[in-house]
């Protein structure tokens, strides 16, 4: 049942002047202050039908014209929020809709907080807290595939499978319970063996749904591409050639960029921030000294380094020691235009032990092969199934939390601690993926989950 006794109101559409704009209402006032502003267009209207759209005026209490709109009453418990929600489709600029809200505020409603519609479809059992994330996920989603991946967990299949999960655990919970309170009784007991078992199969499987978190993680939130290399190896020339449009300033003079320049891009579908950062060199400009350490915390974050080298000039000291000290680092041997055959030093350590990619960004030879590299390797083995359950940050956390108190349980059972220790560990386990779906959640989590959400949503 409906939890508030307020009505809230907010803009649900984007600001800015477009076709139309949807204000939207949800609480047990939504009906009554929609019906004081609306001036339906047919004579015989008597009051908002449920699930039909309406046609007519939005006026505010002098009877002043608003705009000519649409209007859809949804009453609870069927609608979004599980309240009455009452929409009005304006036109979509700015002033129109700030008048519709403060309309509707003069009759009683107050400004929603960011995500409150849908913390109120949370609270209400409209959903679970996984389908309530997929909803930002699905609106913030670069690409079809990332489209994909939150669309499964607002069908609720994360949730289920954390169910599942659980479900397994609180089996060997209520087993260890028995074994506990009745240890004198001809009750049926949990072995050890089969306990470990139950556990690591458990384990197993919190792992591998765990692991697509890393494995999907690029799709749904892009990948950190870094351009480094020292200065005039041609890093703002490849980074041009990817983008294909001349984005970052080219020249013959050393250290030309000095602070990052960062652009998105798409590989056959793979959304990535491809950053061009400030030459690697002995520098006493403040100012360059500034962007090469910006540049080096990017390379720490990166999903991927493409170590762009002169293949003329052959690698320098900088070039050496980022690759000794970056493992996700890609060689790209730039200027093979200037160079007859593979330049000597590609078989001298410790290059050759990486993969190189020969390329001549000024004439885009050998750029394909470049990018398909970097999908490879940042992508892993392509693009995610159909249905593929992607754990984001907090539900990963929360999953890796889980196993931990799984692993601690397994080195107690096989240190001989009792059962009754044991079962504690199943206790934290089982609340742990609680979590995850908002089952045992504290007020801390779910503000910090709402609060990133978009005002009218």
């Amino acid at each position: 049942m409906p939890t508030h006794t307020d009505t809230i109101v907010a803009i649900a559409t984007p600001l800015g002047q477009g076709a139309i704009g949807i204000v939207r209402l949800s609480g047990p006032a939504a009906r009554d202050i929609g019906l004081g502003l609306f001036q339906s267009s047919r004579p015989d209207f008597s009051g908002f039908g449920a699930y039909r759209l309406h046609h007519g005026q939005l006026r505010d209490a002098a009877g002043n014209f608003i705009d000519e709109v649409l209007t859809a009453w949804m009453p609870g418990p069927r609608s979004f929020t599980g309240e009455d929600v009452l929409e009005f489709q304006c036109h979509g600029g700015a002033a129109v809709l700030r008048l519709v809200v403060e309309a509707c505020l003069a009759r009683g409603a107050r400004l929603a907080e960011a995500g409150e519609f849908s913390k109120r479809a949370f609270l209400n059992g409209r959903m679970d807290l996984t389908q309530a994330e997929a909803i930002m996920e699905l609106v913030a989603a670069p690409t079809g595939v990332a489209v994909g991946l939150a669309g499964t967990k607002l069908e609720g299949l994360l949730a289920r499978r954390v169910a599942e999960l659980r479900a397994s655990l609180e089996t060997l919970r209520v087993q260890l319970c028995v074994a506990v309170d009745f240890p004198e009784d001809e009750v049926e007991c949990l072995a050890p063996e089969e306990l470990e078992r139950g556990v690591s199969e458990a384990r197993a499987a919190m792992a591998e749904l765990a692991g697509n978190y890393d494995r999907g993680r690029c799709w749904r939130e892009g990948a950190l591409v870094v351009l480094a290399g020292q200065v005039n190896a041609g890093k703002s020339s490849l980074m041009n050639a990817i983008l294909g449009v001349s984005r970052a300033i080219v020249t013959d003079i050393p250290g030309t960029t000095r602070d990052y320049l960062e652009e998105s891009v798409q590989l056959d579908g793979l959304p990535v921030r491809l950053v061009d950062t400030a030459g690697l060199r002995a520098s006493l400009d403040s100012v360059e000294m500034l962007g090469i350490e910006r540049s080096r915390e990017l390379m720490s974050r990166a999903d991927l380094v493409l170590l762009v080298i002169d293949a003329d000039l052959g690698p320098g000291a900088e070039d050496l020691d980022l690759a000794e000290a970056v493992k996700n680092l890609l060689v790209v041997a730039n200027k093979m235009d200037l160079v007859s055959g593979a330049p000597a030093w590609f078989a001298k350590q410790p290059w050759d032990e990486r993969t190189i990619c020969p390329l001549s960004a000024k004439h885009g030879q050998g750029l394909p092969d470049l990018l398909a590299a970097v999908r490879g390797l940042v992508a892993g083995a392509g693009t995610p199934e159909p249905g593929a359950l992607v754990p984001n940050l907090r539900q990963h956390t929360a999953l890796v939390a889980a196993m931990g108190e799984l692993d601690r349980l397994l080195h107690d059972l096989a240190a001989g601690l009792p059962y009754d220790i044991l079962s504690v560990h199943l206790d934290t386990a089982c609340a742990l993926l609680g979590e995850i779906t908002g089952e045992i959640t504290s007020q801390e989590v779910l503000n910090a989950v709402f609060d990133g959400f978009c005002i009218g949503k």
